[in-house]
């Protein structure tokens, strides 16, 4: 197997990346930490228009077939903008509502979710207890550690995040009983490793944002004289950051190749650790003028650290590779999976 992307992969990569360019997101990031959804939604909806929220959705439902690689090369390039809201949590919805297979809730839910007409947020008995953006998502979904989907509600006004584009909701632990029972689990299982893989997936590019960044800086500010670039110790610490940030990308890509629980913990362990290292580095690179919120650097050294946590702490991560190795050495436990049901493997991607 060759880790390389196929021509149509990086058509779309290019093609979202060249919307983002022209999509003046910074400007969006903070208007969203304000409250201000208005510009952010406008990007949503242009970025609907690409099919990058079809590809969490089967073919029944106007989606492409959940085509996780895609999907993730998607959200690398989501990450590297710094692009607001809660958009692994409405792939994630979309990813539970059509493994649940309910076709009344896939008819009444998928088919905005997938144009981009609305949008979600939700919590998972994988995640934490709080909700993403739920003051701007059209729905709030709760999967309860019993199996029990619920269409929620707000108990109190959002908390802020590290990230202030970030804003922390606790669902009301009530609300429209949609589903119940073993299917449920089963879903938010499988979707609860996608928003995982996809958090991975932003981790890598706001790493990658954050790199592009420090180089170009360094290569402009100067002291004695000379570029901070050209010093062995600048050398050094930036070229450890790429390093960090090679090593996680083809993690990244078996993952969502496999969609194997242990590989995807593996990506997220690593990728969320490269991207929190090369905000360490561009803010120590970049000195005082790193902390202002007035430098575009701020929204991407913000989201490091809440994303590298989100969907699976490292010593989570740390714990689910472990596990997945010890099923690997005793198959009588259970598949290596972890519930990943065998049709996860079928996802078309890298050749």
């Amino acid at each position: 197997m060759r880790f390389l992307l196929t021509e149509e992969q990086t058509d779309f990569a290019r093609t979202l990346r060249a919307l983002l360019g022209a999509s003046h997101v910074p400007a969006a990031v903070r208007a969203w930490a304000t409250g201000d959804h208005t510009s952010g939604r406008a990007l949503w909806a242009r970025l609907a228009g690409t099919g990058l929220f079809a590809l969490a959705a089967d073919e029944a439902h106007d989606g492409m077939g959940l085509l996780s690689v895609e999907q993730a090369l998607g959200f690398v390039e989501l990450g590297r903008a710094g692009v607001p809201g809660p958009v692994v949590e409405t792939a994630t919805a979309t990813v539970l509502l059509t493994r649940l297979g309910d076709r009344t809730l896939a008819k009444r839910f998928l088919p905005g979710l997938v144009a981009g007409e609305t949008t979600a947020t939700l919590t998972l008995p994988a995640g934490g207890p709080y909700a993403l953006d739920a003051d701007a998502a059209t729905h709030l979904f709760t999967v309860s550690p019993t199996g029990e989907l619920r269409l929620a509600g707000a108990t109190a006004p959002p908390r802020t995040s590290t990230d202030p584009a970030r804003r922390l909701t606790l669902p009301d632990g009530g609300g429209e009983l949609l589903a119940a029972g073993p299917a449920v689990t089963a879903a938010a299982d499988a979707a609860g490793h996608w928003a995982r893989l996809l958090t991975a997936a932003q981790s890598l590019g706001v790493g990658e944002a954050l790199l592009a960044r420090t180089v170009e800086y360094a290569k402009q500010r100067t002291q004695f004289g000379t570029p901070i670039g050209g010093f062995q110790a600048v050398k050094h610490r930036l070229a450890d950051t790429l390093l960090g940030l090679e090593f996680a990308r083809p993690l990244l890509w078996a993952a969502a190749l496999s969609l194997d629980p242990a590989e995807i913990a593996a990506a997220k362990l690593t990728a969320g650790e490269a991207a929190y290292a090369a905000a360490m580095t561009a803010l120590q690179l970049h000195g005082a003028v790193g902390y202002t919120e007035e430098l575009d650097l701020s929204l991407w050294l913000r989201k490091a650290r809440p994303l590298r946590d989100a969907w699976g702490t490292p010593a989570r991560c740390r714990a689910a590779v472990l596990q997945g190795r010890a099923r690997a050495h005793w198959p009588g436990d259970g598949a290596a999976g972890g519930g990943v049901h065998d049709d996860d493997r079928r996802a078309p991607g890298l050749t």
